[in-house]
């Protein structure tokens, strides 16, 4: 008697599958445009791996195994918007050239996803003090480039001494920023205006020694 049995299906198969240990190109694309999407439409309290397995088409131990936790996904989210984010003026007016940069910042945290992906990946990682480090010592100095920049044109056009506290200047730049993202409070540019012009006075009276 012949068997009524059929042979199993294969299995379907992702359009975007894994290639192992090493990154799909177009599985990463698909991850972190969902992972955008997400943020943007609902913000961090919508932003769960459910959500974002589903709207990518991907699976958990995929992106688990790729960013070994959702802060670092979310930081990844956003280095990558920024890639597209250049404002790095050149006026030759060092006062100038910090608000325009701030300024765009600001307005690009407002009109995009990334403000969003920002605070959330500020919140995420509170509780992860090897992600805090990584944090404080490498993505805020890759966030700082532009800034130190502008103060390093303005050093050598002579508009500020080269003994000037830089690291001071950028830190209380940054800080201020991140301050008024995380408090919503980005539609003050005024504060901006006059946040600058206090600091580039204080650095102009810096002199050696």
């Amino acid at each position: 008697m012949k068997s009524t049995l059929k042979p199993p299906r294969p299995a379907k198969t992702r359009s975007r599958s894994s290639i192992g240990a090493i990154r799909s190109p177009q599985s990463t694309e698909a991850i972190l445009d969902a992972a955008a999407a997400i943020l943007e439409e609902q913000g961090y309290r919508g932003f769960t791996m459910d959500a974002l397995v589903e709207r990518a088409g991907s699976s958990k131990p995929t992106i688990y195994r790729w960013w070994r936790s959702k802060g670092a996904l979310l930081r990844d989210v956003y280095e990558r918007a920024a890639l597209t984010f250049v404002a790095s003026p050149d006026t030759g007016d060092l006062q100038t050239d910090l608000v325009v940069h701030i300024r765009s910042l600001w307005a690009w945290w407002r009109s995009s996803s990334a403000g969003e992906t920002l605070r959330s990946y500020i919140i995420e990682i509170q509780l992860d003090p090897s992600a805090i480090q990584e944090l404080r010592e490498e993505f805020m100095p890759r966030r700082e480039r532009t800034l130190r920049m502008i103060f390093s044109k303005a050093v050598a056009r002579g508009e500020i001494s080269a003994d000037a506290d830089i690291d001071v200047a950028v830190s209380m730049l940054t800080g201020m920023s991140w301050l008024h993202l995380m408090t919503s409070n980005l539609g003050n540019l005024q504060f901006i205006d006059d946040a600058v012009a206090i600091l580039v006075n204080g650095l102009s009276a810096q002199g050696p020694g």
